[in-house]
């Protein structure tokens, strides 16, 4: 099975590109709705987070107060390095078991959807990296439209990731979203073809 990585930097639009793989029928294993799964509770993966940060990171019905948890690691770099530490693990054991279940069904081709495809080491688990890059001005204001917070917020948390010049260099192919999801159709498609996803 040919595993597919998609990843990029925040507000780069990732998103989108997985929306149209996932058009062509090919399987996506998004690691940030994984993360989410696994941290409903009765949660190891919590727990663990837990046992690092305190019990302010947490609701008071026990559930992740995920704003609290940000504020925590985005302001320090040992803090990030602890969370990345701690969710990747759990991350990657539920991606590896789902992408085992997707080669016994002999499925072809299959996305990973991993903002963090490389901090987490999932590049390794990849035959192809995708990597969608953005204008950086761009990324600022869809970071601050879709999460609601304030562009010096939204400053750090970009400032937090690798560089663009880091995902080109470690990248296969490089999607630039800059413009509509549908403008990036063709792209997609170019790039199946020449994995041999699709006919020519």
């Amino acid at each position: 099975m040919l595993v597919i990585g998609l990843t990029g930097p925040t507000g780069a639009g990732k998103g989108c590109v997985a929306e149209l793989f996932a058009s062509y029928g090919l399987p996506i294993l998004d690691a940030d709705a994984i993360y989410h799964e696994l941290l409903c509770p009765p949660s190891a993966c919590l727990d663990a987070l837990t046992e690092r940060f305190g019990n302010t990171i947490l609701n008071a019905e026990g559930t992740l107060n995920r704003r609290a948890l940000a504020g925590i690691v985005f302001s320090s770099e040992s803090a990030l390095a602890d969370l990345n530490r701690i969710a990747h693990r759990y991350v990657m054991e539920e991606i590896r078991r789902r992408l085992d279940h997707l080669r016994k069904e002999n499925t072809v081709a299959a996305v990973l959807d991993a903002p963090q495809l490389f901090e987490a080491g999932a590049a390794n688990d990849c035959n192809v990296i995708v990597s969608v890059l953005a204008d950086p001005a761009l990324r600022l204001e869809r970071i601050v439209r879709r999460d609601g917070i304030g562009r010096e917020t939204a400053k750090e948390r970009m400032d937090a990731q690798y560089s663009d010049a880091f995902f080109r260099a470690h990248s296969d192919y490089v999607i630039e979203n800059n413009d509509s999801t549908e403008q990036l159709l063709p792209t997609v498609r170019k790039i199946l073809t020449e994995m041999g996803v699709l006919k020519a």
